[in-house]
């Protein structure tokens, strides 16, 4: 099966809310190495003006990917996981996130245009509380690779 090229324009919806937990920003942290003491410490975020610990910058994939995810299970899509490469991901942060925060992303298909027998996939997750306050934009590349 090949990509749907009419793919370009659609919005998925945004599913259920991701909770960001204290431990969960720990761990990110730990993994990236970003050993700020404030995503680890609730009294230095605090002291900062934070209510919790504070997510590093690039936490915002983990919401970004799940939205991503719709797209890849969409049957319509054409997308053969197996055949997906990761080009590129960009972030546009309108605030820090927060543990404590129930986050949702609304997915959109930007761009899909055809490389040789595959396409790369442009995808937009615009994510925000589930009060409505934005918080963060990804941007991100998804190469899926034509048949051998």
């Amino acid at each position: 099966m090949s990509i749907n090229p009419e793919l370009a324009g659609r919005v998925y919806p945004a599913g259920e809310p991701y909770l960001v937990g204290r431990e969960k920003i720990r761990e990110f942290a730990a993994a990236v190495k970003a050993n700020h003491p404030a995503h680890f410490d609730p009294a230095v975020a605090q002291e900062l003006g934070y209510a919790d610990v504070v997510a590093p910058p690039t936490f915002a994939v983990i919401v970004a990917q799940r939205a991503d995810a719709q797209l890849i299970a969409d049957p319509a899509s054409g997308i053969d996981f197996s055949r997906v490469v990761h080009a590129d991901q960009r972030f546009t942060h309108h605030r820090p996130i927060v543990a404590g925060e129930a986050l949702t992303a609304e997915l959109h298909v930007d761009q899909v245009r055809a490389m040789g027998g595959g396409a790369m996939i442009t995808t937009r997750a615009e994510i925000s509380t589930t009060s409505g306050e934005r918080v963060a934009t990804t941007v991100s590349s998804l190469l899926v690779r034509g048949e051998d």
